[in-house]
């Protein structure tokens, strides 16, 4: 059985996580992604995190599935080759600064004159223009002014503080996967394909709006304005570790009390319904914290476990490959990377009945497929030759 996207043929001129990621999900699903990269350092994840024999661990875990081409867009038959891919291509992915790729001569105008049904892609961190078009942007940027580091204060002294994750990338990544689906559906109607416009920015306050904002949706008077979300829950420590408990609604927080020995917090007037326990959550929290706190976690565990309530153990990194859990649904594969050995790896979380996304190709080393890229081409060892000797390829 094939992908759900076999057939489909992505240009991906993106580095470092979102366009990347995006393109991996794709490629899992079935699409083939071919990497364009600039000859010497390709795209900088390859030096980010671990290295293996010339792989980088982060670039690893985003760009299976894919062929690496490498590609001098400054040299005329550099370009001329990207051309030619883009001719027969489905999708283009580019996260470039906004105006790098006019100043290239490869813009959606340009490029649908040689192929109407290309959907062409723009990533960037604040969009095509305005007041900060211009910026260098990287993932904490955006959770600076998307309002992420500001939902993660420190609620005694209100200090903001990033999530330790590229959290804006991955975001990023997944809207821009469902949005280049869409819009080959939408080919299949009209035949023609399409520009899309695509920044963090956007994607980042579209998911940090229903908790996160929540407090700035309604605008007229009389609204009650409530604590943040997050105030439901909390990491709390047990003799020997740590435990998260997230209990909503009246039955949940009964169900809790009883698990933690104390049944008649349930009834106490200032948790009494979900409102209360939202307005009182700082109390709410404190008692809960005194009672998490004596008992060992493997106990307390099997009382929630025994009352329903939602909790887990909180897993160190080195944990989690063991999980139980993770291990009875195969979350985690492990492979062998012809140059970087033995790895681990996170299989494709969508599970497809009858068009299965899989794991065909290791993320490729720099450059990997230029020469098999090119023979598709219709280029001859001899050109080969000579577009290396002009700079065009590595």
């Amino acid at each position: 059985m094939t992908g759900a996207l076999d057939g489909v043929k992505i240009i991906d001129m993106s580095a470092v996580i979102a366009g990347p990621m995006a393109t991996q999900i794709l490629g899992d699903q079935g699409a083939e992604v071919i990497k364009i990269e600039n000859p010497g350092m390709g795209d900088m994840a390859r030096w980010l995190g671990p290295q293996s024999n010339g792989l980088g661990a982060m670039f690893a875990a985003v760009n299976r599935n894919k062929r690496s081409i490498a590609l001098n867009l400054k040299n005329a038959d550099g370009k001329a080759i990207l051309l030619a891919l883009i001719k027969t291509a489905d999708v283009l992915v580019e996260n470039y600064r906004p105006g790098t790729m006019e100043r290239l001569g490869l813009t959606y105008d340009a490029l649908k004159a040689i192929n109407p049904g290309l959907i062409y892609v723009a990533m960037s961190g604040f969009g095509q223009d305005g007041p900060y078009a211009k910026r260098r942007v990287y993932d904490p940027v955006v959770q600076a002014v998307s309002g992420f580091a500001d939902s993660q204060a420190d609620p005694q002294t209100g200090e903001p503080h990033l999530i330790q994750s590229i959290v804006c990338d991955k975001v990023a990544a997944l809207t821009v996967a469902q949005a280049i689906t869409a819009a080959l559906f939408a080919r299949t109607k009209t035949g023609i394909g399409q520009f899309i416009e695509f920044n963090l920015l956007a994607a980042a306050l579209a998911f940090v709006w229903p908790d996160i904002m929540y407090n700035e949706t309604f605008l007229d008077e009389g609204v009650v304005q409530m604590p943040e979300f997050s105030r439901f829950y909390d990491i709390m420590r047990t003799q020997d570790g740590f435990v998260t408990v997230i209990v909503i609604s009246d039955d949940e927080f009964a169900d809790f009390a009883r698990a933690a020995g104390k049944p008649d917090l349930a009834k106490d007037p200032r948790f009494a319904n979900v409102f209360l326990r939202l307005q009182n959550a700082e109390a709410l929290k404190s008692e809960m914290k005194t009672l998490m706190a004596q008992f060992p976690t493997a106990d307390i565990v099997k009382r929630l476990e025994a009352e329903d309530v939602p909790h887990a153990r909180v897993l160190k990194r080195d944990d989690v490959p063991g999980d139980p859990q993770v291990k009875h649904l195969g979350l985690i594969v492990e492979s062998t990377h012809p140059k970087a050995g033995r790895m681990r790896d996170v299989r494709p979380a969508v599970v497809f009945a009858d068009t299965p996304s899989t794991i065909r190709r290791p993320a490729p080393m720099l450059g990997q497929h230029t020469d098999e890229v090119l023979r598709e081409l219709g280029k001859s060892a001899a050109d080969l030759a000579a577009l290396r000797a002009s700079g065009a390829v590595a």
